[in-house]
């Protein structure tokens, strides 16, 4: 039988041929492959799969839940064609059934967050690191949109961006700040002097001139945080890379909400910006900032007294 490495790549083509994207899927379960080569294991045991996924350090629970889903996908296919293959339990790392409240970056921290960018080393990490804090933080772009950016998705007379082939399948079209397009651009004229024949065509590279992924991003994200003061806070939200798309989000609606205009009646504009499926996925927002929901009761007041 073939070794774990073709197995996982005859997995994901399957999947795919289903219509599936497992753009970060794949990374994950490329990244437990190697883990499992590195170990020597020639099939899957629940140990070596738990063993995986406690592998990042203060990683969160939904990520470890995420993790464990995509070994547990592949065991399952595999169990099928080889008996031995341990397919771990579904109550090991289990989903949470809740979505956690969001850590909100004041922009102290964001420029804190990028300052602290500058220092990584080498120079390409700090650059791409620095830049790549900028754009989430302005645009709300999930990270792995912004992994998957390519040279080409950026129109720069037009000053947009495009995401491609997005969650749902969705793909748009974002109109940037010139203050966003000038440090796109000045990342660009740094990234080709210090990598000048990448081995991707992506926009953001890493030091090697890859494509970025996870487990490069994770890391260097948490010693920023670190530098910052907000590694291991005691709130209701751990501060995260995912966290400055929640900020961008719910700094939108503090703005529509505080300069009176009608919530509703923009959301669905918020929600294709975001991607999401449909404004009913936008409506979170409303309740992960306390400064909303004291809004929204204000309106509701003054609305009450009216009728009055």
């Amino acid at each position: 039988m073939n070794g774990l490495g073709q197995q996982s790549r005859d997995y994901l083509a399957m999947r795919r041929a289903l219509g599936y994207k497992l753009v970060g899927e794949s990374q994950l379960l490329a990244g437990f492959v190697a883990f499992a080569e590195h170990a020597g294991a020639a099939t899957i045991t629940t140990d070596l799969a738990v063993a995986w996924t406690n592998e990042t350090p203060g990683a969160g629970a939904a990520y470890r839940a995420r993790r464990m889903r995509v070994v547990r996908s592949f065991a399952r296919h595999l169990h099928a064609l080889d008996p031995l293959t341990e397919v771990p339990p579904a109550d090991l790392f289990p989903a949470g059934r809740h979505r956690p409240t969001p850590y909100i970056y004041t922009d102290a921290e964001i420029a804190g967050l990028m300052t602290a960018a500058r220092q990584l080393a080498p120079t390409l990490r700090a650059a791409t690191f620095e830049t790549l804090i900028g754009l989430l933080a302005t645009t709300g772009m999930r990270i792995g949109e912004a992994m998957t950016l390519d040279r080409d998705d950026i129109d720069w007379p037009n000053q947009r961006l495009t995401v491609r082939d997005s969650k749902y399948g969705k793909s748009r079209e974002l109109l940037l700040h010139p203050s966003t397009i000038d440090a796109l651009a000045a990342y660009a004229t740094r990234r080709d002097e210090l990598s000048p024949n990448p081995a991707a065509h992506s926009f953001f590279v890493s030091s090697r001139g890859t494509r970025l992924t996870h487990p490069l991003i994770y890391p260097a994200f948490r010693s920023m945080l670190t530098q910052v003061g907000l590694d291991g806070m005691s709130t209701p939200g751990r501060p995260r890379v995912h966290g400055l798309r929640h900020t961008f989000a719910v700094n939108t609606l503090l703005d529509w909400s505080r300069d009176g205009g009608d919530v509703a009646v923009r959301m669905p504009l918020l929600s294709t910006w975001l991607g999401h499926a449909g404004p009913v996925g936008t409506y979170w927002y409303l309740s992960a900032a306390p400064e909303l929901l004291a809004i929204a009761a204000d309106r509701l007041e003054t609305h009450a007294g009216e009728r009055r």
